[in-house]
């Protein structure tokens, strides 16, 4: 008798999950401003009930210009949202974390008290932040966001004199509380 029990459990379990996932949304998207910079970049996020969803949207530069500039990075930055109408819909909030591994250098600017010119960095950086977007469906399955986001970021790296060469110069990092997130992103919607 336990073991039928525990099977009709499990099988209704099967079911509510089945009927569950028959009203899943997934929102597959690309962010206008990354590819600005040549950055590879793509985003999927599934919804979790009528006003909760979970964004994970992945970035890669692996490119360098004549130049001899690049701005190489694999970076992810997932965040749950809360949405006040509906999912994919009008207005949300968000809780983001990020993480970056980058490479970067022959910048013409200077960023963080750092000449991006003269030297190249090398690291990683971790932190999270909150966001606040919005998104307009523009037919049944495309749509656009526009999402900004403030937080933390700690940016642990190594400076090196050249391009692609020398000794490190300088080992150091940075506690950053700023801008952590934005984007302009289109997005197409799939019902499952």
């Amino acid at each position: 008798m336990k073991n039928r029990n525990r099977t009709l459990f499990l099988l209704t379990l099967i079911m509510w999950g089945v009927g569950q996932l028959s009203a899943q949304q997934i929102g597959i998207k690309s962010n206008v401003l990354y590819n600005a910079t040549s950055t590879i970049n793509l985003g999927v996020e599934f919804s979790v009930s009528n006003k909760w969803s979970i964004d994970i949207p992945v970035n890669y530069n692996p490119w360098n210009w004549d130049n001899g500039m690049h701005l190489k990075h694999f970076a992810v930055q997932p965040e749950i949202r809360y949405w006040f109408c509906q999912k994919f819909n009008a207005h949300f909030v968000g809780v983001h974390t990020h993480y970056s591994l980058f490479n970067v250098g022959n910048l013409p600017f200077n960023t963080f008290g750092e000449n991006l010119f003269k030297y190249r960095y090398e690291g990683y950086l971790f932190g999270a932040g909150l966001s606040y977007g919005y998104q307009w469906a523009l037919s049944k399955r495309w749509g656009i966001e526009l999402t900004a986001g403030l937080g933390y970021a700690r940016i642990e790296y190594k400076k090196y004199p050249c391009g692609n060469c020398g000794n490190i110069a300088k080992e150091s990092h940075k506690n950053y509380v700023g801008p952590t997130k934005l984007g302009v992103s289109f997005i197409y919607l799939i019902q499952l």
